[in-house]
């Protein structure tokens, strides 16, 4: 079962100036190494008279694709330090570009790595990072009687409602994070002695922070 993993929801785009060259860094959502790769000459392309655009992504739960370029600069100074920072902080499926407009004053190794380290921290800061969770849909036909249950069962457990549907019967449907299916599905049949029908509508990515649910695309 896959484990819960952050993702970059929205991207954002950050800017650091040190001893006057500009660092941008644009972070974007990525699903493959493809939509990587599209993304980073998409910033060439945008940022074409920049002295460096140098990248970093991680793509998979378990980062199976990892991949950065220093683009020219000193080897070790920008694309590792980037995708540091992208492993330092836990993202996955996550692209960055950082683009350099020299100011004509060299920062050195170690002011490279800063430089582009926290070009990165300020990019990922402009962006919108959600933690991603495999989840169960379940959807639930009871009668009015045995609404109140279903409803206490589900506060305990914390888990989310994604709609309700009043008729003669009581149509609901639940968010359920994939480890806690089955305890879910087996309170709810022994709260309503079997007598209420529970559907699986499958699997789905959505994020559970806070009051509000977010449904993520895989």
């Amino acid at each position: 079962m896959e484990k819960p993993f952050k993702v970059v929801y929205k991207g954002g785009c950050g800017e650091i100036v040190e001893k006057k060259s500009r660092f941008i860094a644009t972070v974007e959502p990525v699903k493959s190494e493809e939509e990587a790769l599209s993304f980073i000459e998409r910033m060439r392309k945008k940022y074409w008279d920049a002295t460096h655009n140098c990248f970093a992504y991680v793509v998979g739960g378990r980062n199976e694709c990892a991949r950065c370029s220093d683009d020219g600069e000193p080897a070790q100074t920008a694309g590792r330090p980037m995708l540091d920072v992208l492993l330092g902080e836990g993202v996955h499926n996550t692209a960055v570009v950082v683009t350099r407009y020299f100011g004509g004053t060299l920062l050195g190794t170690g002011g490279l790595v800063r430089a582009y380290s926290r070009a990165v921290q300020e990019g990922l800061a402009a962006s919108v990072v959600l933690v991603r969770s495999s989840c169960a849909k379940i959807g639930i036909t009871s009668d009015y009687n045995a609404l109140g249950k279903i409803q206490y069962i589900a506060g305990t457990m914390g888990i989310h409602s994604l709609d309700a549907q009043y008729a003669e019967h009581v149509v609901t449907t639940w968010l359920v994070e994939a480890e806690m299916k089955d305890a879910f599905i087996k309170k709810i049949t022994e709260a309503t002695s079997g007598q209420a029908d529970i559907a699986d509508l499958g699997l789905c990515y959505a994020s559970l922070e806070g009051k509000d649910v977010i449904l993520l695309e895989e």
